[in-house]
């Protein structure tokens, strides 16, 4: 399977969403491709490329037969396109759940449902799971499961475009859950314990100084 790094999966989830959800402004060109990677919603982490970054993982991407220069007659500059659904053999609900793990990180179902309906119209919560199902089974996985975190009720699931995810699941049993819940008191150097006493003893100095300022309001 095709491994893509980091920009990769950027370039390409912002090739496939525009594609989708404005496809009146597609084939992108590399100025508009960039503003796209750097916006700052439905993006996660939220990245500054320049073009240069951008151009280098088209470069690479197309070497993968994963986008295209499109050079069309009309096109006054060169614009790009992505082969993404056809490389993978995507349906449309596919494609919309793994451009937005490629564009947002790990995602609980909820969460893709909430956060696809510009790409596709999940009716409900079990055509998502059934989605992600499909793509976590394939002879070549390109969803899994992650484990489920203390605090989460429900599990999250990342995309396998940049390989094999790396971790180690939680070992949580009734002994860890109750160390959890219990803090765990670790020894003071005198050192530490003095800058830490002069620090709630500034605190406290800071916390006085508003109650005063606070009463001297209200009277």
């Amino acid at each position: 399977m095709r491994i893509l790094n980091d920009f990769e999966q950027r370039v390409l989830g912002c090739l496939v969403e525009k594609q989708i959800s404005t496809p009146d402004y597609y084939p992108l060109t590399l100025n508009s491709l960039t503003n796209a990677c750097n916006q700052k919603n439905h993006r996660d982490p939220v990245v500054s490329y320049n073009e240069a970054d951008v151009e280098r993982a088209l470069t690479s991407l197309r070497g993968k037969q994963l986008a295209f220069l499109f050079e069309g007659a009309v096109a006054r500059v060169p614009k790009f396109g992505h082969t993404f659904p056809k490389a993978y053999e995507l349906d449309p609900a596919e494609t919309a759940v793994l451009c937005v793990l490629m564009l947002r990180g790990p995602q609980t179902p909820g969460e893709l449902r909430s956060r696809t309906p510009h790409l596709h119209n999940f009716e409900s919560l079990p055509a998502v799971e059934e989605t992600i199902q499909r793509l976590a089974t394939r002879d070549e996985p390109l969803v899994v499961k992650l484990p489920r975190t203390p605090g989460m009720k429900e599990s999250r699931y990342a995309h396998l475009l940049g390989g094999a995810i790396k971790f180690e699941p939680p070992a949580v049993t009734s002994d860890s859950e109750s160390a959890l819940a219990t803090p765990i008191l670790v020894p003071v150097g005198e050192d530490r314990l003095t800058k830490l006493e002069t620090e709630v003893a500034a605190l406290r100095k800071e916390l006085e100084a508003l109650k005063a300022e606070l009463g001297g309001l209200r009277t």
